[in-house]
């Protein structure tokens, strides 16, 4: 005689241990990434923790590259826009904050040409602008007093303004360099250049700088 077992979906179903699945907060980078790549569009919940995580190294990269800019929030905003729609073109989700940083890099320099922007030479006679409110310049005698010699704060201040004032090109592998801390063959692959072309930017960028602040160094 044969019989026949008869057994509801239901019952089937709560004899198999659900995995729970782990919130965004709680995955890697790496798979947040690979969470936003996984569907047609980029998973909502995980690609706003991505942003969360990475939005300040945004900023930051911004600000040096582009410092006396108002629009740069406007140009954070763009960044994720961009990926947003092309984090599935990201190969190696291990590469996410170069990939990163070449978009932001890439986007600050399309704006440039937009905007054919022409840097003014500074002056010493116009005072400068920091966080604290506009200061006039300090020139140090040769001789100078204890009274008259630069606070850490101010040295930055000076490195701060010399930096801006670099060519655009020699101020991103700087930063990327010195301030992101990358190694030369990633700036190289950001900025599309040879590895002999970023090293020989970031020597000139840094003699650029020791010639305008040495002076201060030597105090």
């Amino acid at each position: 005689m044969t019989h026949s077992i008869s057994l509801s979906w239901s019952t089937a179903s709560a004899t198999v241990p659900q995995t729970p699945v782990p919130s965004p907060a709680q995955l890697s980078n790496i798979d947040l990434v690979r969470r936003c790549q996984a569907g047609a569009r980029p998973d909502r919940a995980a690609f706003t923790e991505l942003l969360h995580r990475y939005q300040s190294y945004v900023d930051r990269v911004l600000y040096h590259l582009a410092p006396d800019w108002q629009d740069r929030s406007d140009l954070a905003q763009e960044v994720w826009i961009r990926v947003y729609r092309n984090i599935r073109r990201l190969q190696d989700p291990i590469k996410f904050k170069g990939w990163l940083s070449r978009i932001a890099t890439n986007l600050f320099y399309d704006e440039l040409r937009k905007r054919k922007r022409v840097r003014q030479p500074l002056s010493l006679d116009a005072p400068f602008t920091t966080d604290d409110g506009e200061r006039e310049w300090e020139i140090a005698t040769e001789d100078p007093g204890p009274d008259d010699a630069l606070t850490t704060d101010e040295f930055y201040d000076r490195l701060r303004v010399a930096i801006a004032d670099l060519p655009e090109v020699f101020r991103t592998t700087i930063v990327l360099r010195e301030i992101e801390g990358m190694a030369y063959e990633e700036i190289a692959e950001i900025t599309g250049v040879s590895l002999g072309t970023v090293k020989s930017r970031i020597a000139r960028a840094r003699h650029r700088l020791q010639a305008q602040l040495q002076h201060y160094i030597d105090s």
